[in-house]
């Protein structure tokens, strides 16, 4: 689809003196794309975020005259046929993306793994390890790329999930002898996968897997739901790229899009309370209230029973995504300044670091850094470079412990992590000149998320996870998008969730059918 005039819309009929079509609230990824997906079909939008600037838990923040990325991660979705790809060309937005490779290296005392572009490279490298069951790896990796391949068909056209058209159904009819592969292992871990082909007590691939599995489904091989992990498995390969200066720069490219389009994005608006009225929604925001006919809220579904003053068992399907987000994590963090090693790489890189790998992958013992490039000015000064270091904590265990004792244990899992560090990545650790600490609550004051919760809902292995494919209201005209909901996990998955959250809320509206 083409884009659409800035402020053409249809005459939508009731609630003619509304403030606008739809609220859209949070300027993560998937406000983001719920936006700009319904500004392109012309419907009168207003976006507001909470903080001075947008993309949530993949954003790019300011502190001490430094630039930093609020998580530690990479991000997909960006090759031309892809939706940030075709966003970046169909908006003209000015985003510059780096191809980098290798894309990860992880680190453990006995285990260099560099992961780049080609799937076959890493398999070669992981078939070519001492004691590697080759035959086992590469029957493995070619049934995972089967299956990732009809996954991923879903994520390069969200026009294939839900709300489903009619071209929609056929192409999903056409491809149904594909679809028969996933049967196997529906509602199955990713061990019981990996057994399958003699490959479960292979070290190297063990740890590769239990730390990709750990960044993207938010738990371990032996947790995750097959079909989920598999997918992710070719993340890497899948448009993965360095947006120049921050991932913070493609989000401020797409709000802007949304501005043009005839949206209106204001920043440092918090909403304050939200409540259903006649023909729609009433928001109090810092800057007066806001009428809209809709609402699509970019929010933990802690923060928007909140708003709306929900009383316990009065959204049931509210109340049950808090408690899946509960038992999911929070982030420490560290955010490093660092001079370049000599003989450093000039391109923007990752590292996984892993200090035991029989022991979970949590809590310090297992890293994610994120290293800023040469190339992305304003991040640090020159010859220097910033760090984004990130581990997972539980929730429910940190909220467990009396409130004395939850800075003494975020601070142990800190002191960790320094030294996983030092000692995986001593090149970096000996060249840190400047160094700021979070811990989940002040994440959350990064992010605006409540609690610091990161990640989203733990992809743990069942059945449950199909349920909700389909974008549904938490009531009527209210609408939740971002990790806690399906696709959730990744930027590019809430970015697709709020794609066709946009779909169902423009057919509400009466508007034409969009694309991605």
């Amino acid at each position: 689809m083409s884009p659409a005039t800035p402020g053409a819309r249809r005459d939508t009929g009731a609630d003619a003196d509304a403030d606008a079509d739809v609220l859209v609230i949070g300027a993560g990824f998937g406000g983001l794309g719920a936006a700009l997906s319904l500004a392109e079909r012309g419907a009168k939008v207003i976006l507001c975020e909470a903080l001075r600037y947008p993309g949530g838990c993949a954003s790019t923040f300011e502190r001490g005259g430094y630039r930093f990325e609020s998580g530690a991660t990479l991000f997909s979705g960006l090759a031309p046929e892809q939706l940030f790809g075709r966003w970046i060309a169909r908006h003209g937005l000015d985003v510059a993306v780096d191809w980098i490779d290798p894309l990860v290296e992880l680190r453990t005392p006995s285990l260099r793994l560099s992961v780049g572009r080609d799937r076959e490279a890493l398999v070669g490298a992981l078939a070519g390890l001492p004691g590697a069951p080759a035959r086992g790896i590469r029957a493995f990796f070619a049934y995972q790329a089967r299956i990732a391949d009809t996954l991923w068909a879903l994520f390069d056209d969200p026009a294939l999930l839900p709300p489903l058209g009619a071209a929609a159904l056929l192409r999903h009819a056409a491809s149904t002898p594909r679809y028969a592969a996933l049967l196997p292992v529906l509602g199955r871990p990713l061990e019981r996968v990996l057994a399958r082909f003699g490959v479960a007590e292979f070290a190297p691939l063990r740890q590769y897997l239990d730390g990709l599995c750990q960044i993207t489904v938010q738990c371990g091989v032996a947790e995750a739901e097959a079909p989920f992990a598999m997918a992710s498995m070719d993340y890497y390969f899948r448009g993965t790229g360095h947006v120049r200066g921050g991932i913070g720069a493609l989000a401020w490219a797409l709000a802007r899009a949304v501005e043009r389009l005839g949206g209106e994005v204001r920043m440092a608006s918090r909403v304050r309370s939200l409540a259903a009225g006649p023909g729609g929604f009433r928001a109090a925001t810092r800057s007066g209230e806001i009428r809209a006919r809709q609402v699509i809220a970019n929010l933990l579904p802690q923060d928007l029973g909140a708003l709306l003053g929900a009383a316990p068992g009065a959204l049931p399907r509210l109340d049950r995504l808090a408690r899946d987000v509960e038992g999911g994590w929070g982030a420490a963090m560290l955010y490093l300044v660092a001079r370049a090693p000599e003989g450093a790489s000039p391109a923007a890189h990752h590292l996984e670091l892993v200090q035991d790998p029989r022991a979970p992958f949590i809590e310090g013992n297992h890293l994610f850094v994120s290293v800023s490039g040469a190339a992305d000015e304003g991040r640090a000064p020159p010859g220097h470079r910033t760090l984004t270091v990130s581990t997972h904590v539980p929730l429910a265990k940190q909220r467990a412990l009396p409130p004395g004792q939850q800075g003494d244990y975020i601070g142990g899992v800190q002191a960790r992590m320094r030294e996983g560090l030092a000692a995986l990545a001593p090149e970096w650790s000996a060249n840190v000149v400047h160094a700021l600490t979070a811990s989940p609550r002040t994440f959350a004051r990064f992010t605006g998320r409540a609690g610091g919760a990161v990640g989203g809902v733990p992809r743990r292995a069942g059945l449950g996870h199909y349920l909700s494919v389909w974008p549904r209201p938490v009531q009527d005209g209210l609408w939740m998008v971002g990790d806690s909901v399906f696709p959730g996990q990744s930027t590019l998955a809430t970015a697709i969730g709020g794609v066709r959250t946009a779909e169902s809320v423009a057919r509400r509206l009466g508007l034409a059918r969009g694309g991605g």
